[in-house]
């Protein structure tokens, strides 16, 4: 892991170098991402965010979009706030439901659940911040199936989460879908790194 809190101009690399060893960038991000997401309930995953996860997004779009040196101020704009500063964690908290009119039924049951949204620290709930800058529940009460929320620790919960007697949960408690997850270790010590 790389420790940073930021990505700038000078860490984009060159979008003919990254498709050339893009297969290895994304076995790479992939090892990392395995010990970031824990499942909560059927169809929630939290997948935590960092650096490198962010760096590895950031490329990917310019890959894909090819829309040169004015898109890459766009993405640090868009990608930069979902890497933790150091007294957070940031998740991306996917619904996950392969069948569309399931997807729009369960969906439309989960409005608000932006709000319901916690990580238990010694049974002390952090509760989530969901981005402002989205919608993430329509005026209708349809929640979107991709939310982004940021969770913020004082330093005696810092400390709490970093020991490994603490036990930590993930947790929804939202009345259409209330579920809670026990952080395994391995999640647990990675996420450690992403505060300060």
């Amino acid at each position: 892991m790389s420790g940073k809190r930021e990505i700038t101009r000078a860490d984009i690399i060159d979008v003919d170098d990254y498709a050339k060893s893009r297969g290895e960038y994304k076995k790479r991000v992939s090892e990392i991402k395995k010990n970031r997401r824990v499942e909560v309930g059927p169809f929630a995953t939290f997948y935590f965010e960092n650096y490198d996860t962010m760096w590895h997004q950031v490329h990917e779009m310019l890959h894909i979009e090819r829309g040169g040196e004015a898109q890459i101020a766009d993405e640090l704009a868009a990608y930069n706030p979902l890497i933790p500063r150091g007294d957070e964690l940031i998740a991306t908290v996917m619904f996950e439901i392969d069948d569309p009119k399931r997807r729009d039924t369960v969906l439309n049951q989960l409005g608000g659940i932006e709000h319901r949204l916690y990580v238990a620290v010694g049974g002390e709930r952090v509760m989530g911040d969901p981005d402002p800058t989205r919608e993430n529940t329509s005026p209708e009460g349809k929640a979107s199936a991709v939310q982004f929320v940021r969770f913020r620790f004082s330093p005696a919960q810092i400390a709490k989460f970093r020991d490994p007697a603490t036990q930590i949960l993930i947790g929804i408690d939202h009345p259409a879908y209330g579920h809670i997850a026990v952080m395994p270790g391995a999640v647990r010590t990675a996420l450690a790194e992403d505060f300060a």
